[in-house]
């Protein structure tokens, strides 16, 4: 499955569960007493999950898609030649390098 088709499947299904938590708390009234059944507490804890569950995956898929890319190689640097030359000195040559 292409990276792209992997990472929009997860959006939507991340999309759809957190649809589904925003619904539940709509949902989430007793009849008889209108008292909230699940508490603002628990009920942002469980988005928090998503979030970081969701967050989780996209690294994960970021690290895969990463692994994939290949390193380029070094670049070619010419180097730059050292000049020497041979002076002389008494009955025999000296070498200078810069």
């Amino acid at each position: 499955m292409p990276s792209s088709t992997f990472f929009l499947s997860a959006m939507l299904a991340a999309g759809v569960v957190a649809g589904g938590v925003s619904h539940a708390r709509a949902q989430a009234v007793d009849p008889v007493t209108g008292n909230a059944l699940i508490q603002q507490g628990q009920m942002q804890n469980l988005e928090n999950r998503l979030q970081r569950e969701i967050y989780q995956q996209q690294q994960q898929q970021y690290r895969a898609q990463d692994r994939q890319i290949a390193p380029l190689p070094q670049p070619v640097v010419p180097r730059a030649r050292q000049t020497c030359q041979l002076l002389p000195s008494g009955s025999g040559f000296v070498s200078t390098c810069r």
